[in-house]
């Protein structure tokens, strides 16, 4: 059987425009959330917010301009409410055709500690709504043929590190999860795909910011000898969103300096 045409693709840096598309980024009021949205709207495209904290989503639109960014005030760990999330998600702009789940928390506790509500909460927010609130865009994207999934995963999808029971369990389940969008949504012209940062400065990371031994140690141990900062994942963000990446799907990119090559 012949392979399908495909289409040239866009020269130089326009393979990494995102002009008319829309993104959707959970977890965007702080941290690695607000500072992709950033990116998404320095790279041409628009995107609509998802968060908790209203005030710090009307700062981000201030920033970023109305005519670029919007936002929906939502937990996507109640699952319930994806669905009206969607629906508000899509008035500003039409329908999002990138999702990036940023949204994050977790719970530091050791294995035998955990309790089986800690346990639950982290795998809402990090395991089940990754999936639930890319289903919401699911359809729009298959009637376009054309979709990006981008979920978050961590040094701790491969890699044991202390007081991370629920937290690795879900980032571990992040990577098998993406592979299956990826496989499921791949003939809708969808890819999946995850970035897995290693050390960054935000408020999920602060108790391991504020131990300095253990922050220098972390540094010490990537091949650069420093943590990272958000906007050193960016480039693999738009690449992953953008035509740039189109034949990349399934994969978790390590954006770690070489932590977890160490």
């Amino acid at each position: 059987m012949a392979d399908a045409p495909v289409a040239s693709l866009p020269k130089g840096l326009a393979a990494f425009d995102l002009a008319g598309h829309v993104a959707l980024v959970t977890g965007a009021s702080s941290g690695i959330g607000r500072s992709f949205a950033r990116a998404i709207v320095d790279a041409g495209g628009k995107v609509v917010m998802a968060a908790r904290r209203e005030e710090r989503l009307q700062e981000m639109v201030g920033e970023l301009g109305a005519e670029n960014a919007a936002y929906v005030v939502a937990d996507v760990g109640d699952l319930d409410s994806l669905p009206a999330m969607a629906a508000a998600a899509r008035k500003p702009f039409g329908d999002p055709d990138i999702v990036v789940n940023v949204a994050g928390n977790t719970v530091r506790k050791a294995a035998e500690d955990l309790s089986p509500a800690e346990f639950l909460a982290v795998i809402q927010v990090q395991l089940m709504a990754p999936l639930h609130v890319a289903q919401q865009f699911h359809p729009a994207m298959k009637a376009k043929g054309w979709g990006r999934i981008i979920n978050i995963g961590s040094i701790t999808t491969s890699h044991a590190l202390p007081g991370t029971t629920a937290y690795a369990a879900c980032k571990s389940g992040v990577a098998g999860l993406t592979r299956a969008m990826a496989k499921d949504w791949g003939p809708d012209g969808i890819t999946a795909n995850a970035i897995c940062p290693g050390f960054f400065p935000t408020e999920l990371t602060q108790p391991v910011v504020n131990d300095a031994k253990r922050w220098q140690n972390n540094a010490d141990r990537t091949f650069l000898g420093r943590n990272g900062v958000t906007e050193d994942m960016h480039g693999a963000l738009i690449m992953l969103c953008s035509e740039a990446g189109r034949y990349m799907s399934g994969q978790m990119i390590y954006v770690d300096a070489g932590f977890t090559a160490n």
